[in-house]
């Protein structure tokens, strides 16, 4: 059944299949789908449905949970948890290894039922996107649109939960106000009473700290961030601040932007047994860039920042990032900066846990930089042939298939 936010001329909700009120403004239909990963499982496999499902690693050495079914999370599993405590809190979970390419093909025929509907689709991760479905370029009504995504989706044996506003930053509160298998609409005029009540937490974008520090200025749902002081704001969360205030009032930004890339790019990994000696745990850092270079190279993606995330055997965590000289796709160019930061981060004998290594500050791929600036041509063509050629092997038969040589460094 519909849930639909509240409406220019009514309190209560608009009943399922019941006129509807014209749509006079920008229209964001944000599109989520429901534990996705866990119910591509139930599908692929029927006699899982209705049961506890986590998708991640082996509780018994070290996994993560990457997903959790609506029959575990009652149990107070949830994504990211460490596979064991999820493991004590719902014993009966049925344990499924993660298959990225079956993920990514549903994830595909779901971005064909969005883009049936408009071009103006931006998908900002596998399971969730967002379409501008203004009245005057669809022809048809929104929440009318919402509805019919909803019924696609639903016959090919899946979900997804849709919230529809005037900004993108309220339609993705919206879409997660009534899952599973539920459609939130704010209608224009209406978004300050919709976020006024909401926890701050709800906010994208806000972590937990900046929620503590909001806090303890006395600031503790959007409706109090919407009438901050903005000087005050930009103490608490720096630039960022008054355009927070912005999106709590619901004056986010409505422009969907239809191919958009991912603003970053990473790979971690966590360790069955902590990592303490320095050559272990960099061939652990070196397999990490090996990986995140092949996926930019395989999204035509050249990255400037440097970001490396360490996670020591207390569970303490610590981040450093580094800006390039130039946008890399390259290992070997990048990979040195991230040994750099690691010493930073870890001294030898220190128990490391988890290793993540990303980049952003996405441009376009070195090749298209060269065409223009004539300045950043790789040295060795050779080099680069190498490179795209252990990438189609490890393509073809994974990634442990081949493995450079590494150049030997000095010891710190």
């Amino acid at each position: 059944m519909d849930t639909v936010g509240p409406r220019p001329d009514s309190s209560g909700p608009t009943v399922p299949g019941g006129a509807l009120p014209a749509w006079d403004a920008r229209a964001v239909l944000h599109v989520d789908m429901d534990a996705f990963f866990t119910s591509v499982e139930q599908l692929d496999d029927p006699e899982l449905r209705g049961k506890p499902v986590v998708v991640g690693g082996d509780p018994t050495r070290r996994g993560v949970v990457a997903a959790a079914s609506y029959e575990a999370r009652r149990f107070g599993v949830r994504s990211a948890m460490p596979s064991a405590r999820a493991k004590s809190l719902c014993p009966d979970a049925i344990w499924v290894k993660p298959k990225p390419g079956r993920y990514g093909e549903v994830s595909r025929a779901v971005r064909g039922i969005l883009e049936s509907v408009t071009p103006l689709v931006q998908m900002v991760s596998i399971d969730e996107g967002y379409l501008d479905v203004t009245p005057g370029a669809t022809g048809e009504h929104p929440v009318l649109i919402a509805r019919r995504i909803q019924e696609q989706v639903d016959a090919m044996g899946l979900s997804c939960s849709a919230g529809v506003a005037t900004s993108k930053t309220v339609a993705k509160i919206a879409s997660d106000r009534d899952k599973p298998h539920g459609i939130t609409v704010v209608w224009p005029g209406t978004e300050e009473v919709f976020l006024g009540p909401l926890p701050t937490s709800l906010m994208p974008g806000l972590g937990p700290a900046s929620v503590r520090r909001l806090e303890r200025f006395g600031v503790r749902t959007l409706g109090d961030l919407a009438h901050m002081d903005e000087d005050i704001a930009v103490q608490v969360l720096g630039s960022w601040g008054p355009g927070t205030i912005a999106r709590a009032r619901g004056l986010g930004s409505a422009e969907v932007h239809p191919g958009r890339v991912a603003k970053s790019l990473s790979a971690e990994r966590t360790f069955s047994t902590d990592l303490r000696e320095r050559d272990e745990v960099t061939a652990a850092l070196r397999g990490l860039c090996e990986k995140v270079g092949g996926r930019l190279r395989k999204a035509e993606l050249a990255g400037r920042t440097v970001h490396l995330k360490v996670r020591y055997a207390d569970f303490t965590t610590r981040t450093a990032q580094r800006s390039l000289g130039a946008p890399s796709d390259l290992e070997r160019e990048f990979g040195p900066v991230a040994e750099d930061l690691l010493q930073q981060l870890w001294n030898p004998g220190v128990g490391v846990r988890l290793l993540g290594v990303g980049l952003s500050g996405f441009e376009e791929t070195v090749e298209q930089l060269d065409l223009f600036a004539g300045t950043q041509q790789r040295e060795d063509g050779r080099e680069d042939a190498l490179t795209r050629g252990i990438d189609a092997v490890r393509a073809r038969f994974g990634d442990g298939a081949i493995r450079r040589g590494q150049p030997r460094r000095d010891r710190r």
